[in-house]
């Protein structure tokens, strides 16, 4: 039942954003009043906390531009995987070296 409650607050977060009207644990209250959905009295209180000070539009447009999308860690991660790079292809390299001797055991079959 608590995710039916979860969804429904949410839903009604998002037509108080799309409104542009400050969401408020009145508010959303208030929405589902109107849409005739019943939740356990301290979601609309839980979320109105959550979202207090949070730009919904910017997490909402943000939702599927995935990791480093923006920001200072947008640059830092390609320059981090552009220096991890040469270290990778260096242990790579040695652990086909290790795996070349380890072949042989010390020894030909054919000599």
């Amino acid at each position: 039942m608590s995710s039916n409650d979860e969804l429904a607050c949410t839903y009604a977060a998002l037509v108080l954003q799309d409104d542009e009207i400050a969401v408020t644990a009145e508010k959303l209250q208030t929405i589902l009043k109107a849409a005739n959905v019943d939740v356990e009295s301290y979601w609309p209180g839980l979320f109105a906390k959550a979202l207090e000070g949070v730009d919904l539009k910017a997490l909402i447009s943000n939702v599927g531009s995935g990791v480093g999308s923006g920001g200072p860690a947008a640059s830092a991660a390609p320059a981090a995987a552009a220096a991890a790079a040469p270290a990778k292809e260096e242990k790579k390299k040695e652990e086909e070296k290790e795996e070349s001797e380890d072949d042989d055991m010390g020894f030909g079959l054919f000599d």
